[in-house]
């Protein structure tokens, strides 16, 4: 499955999120990261210094998916940076005309 304007693709199902319990803010592309980190939290009792390596590639995950985010809301503010800069220069027609008497 893919998701618009991600790089990365869904690799964990619909139903396997459902099946591992997910929460429904967690299921994106990293989602397939989560459900073994979850597993082992569980079997090593929420430990902090267990897990740590599939706690990593999850963050790390997550953490480029919220970098592509940044880099696509800048392209977004270039682009219209510059249609409003080409809008100035156009000459545009005022929306109030100017009167003889000011």
């Amino acid at each position: 499955m893919e998701v618009e304007g991600s790089s990365k693709k869904m690799i964990a199902t619909q139903e396997e999120m459902v099946e591992n319990r997910v929460p429904i803010p967690y299921r994106d592309q990293c989602a397939h990261l989560l459900i073994p980190l979850n597993k082992c939290r569980q079997a090593e009792f929420y430990l902090p210094w267990r897990c740590e390596i599939e706690r990593h590639t999850y963050e790390k995950c997550e953490y480029e998916l919220v970098m592509e985010r940044m880099l696509q809301m800048q392209k977004i503010r270039e682009e219209e940076a510059k249609l409003k800069q080409a809008g100035k220069q156009g000459g545009s027609i005022p929306l109030i005309p100017k009167t003889a008497n000011t």
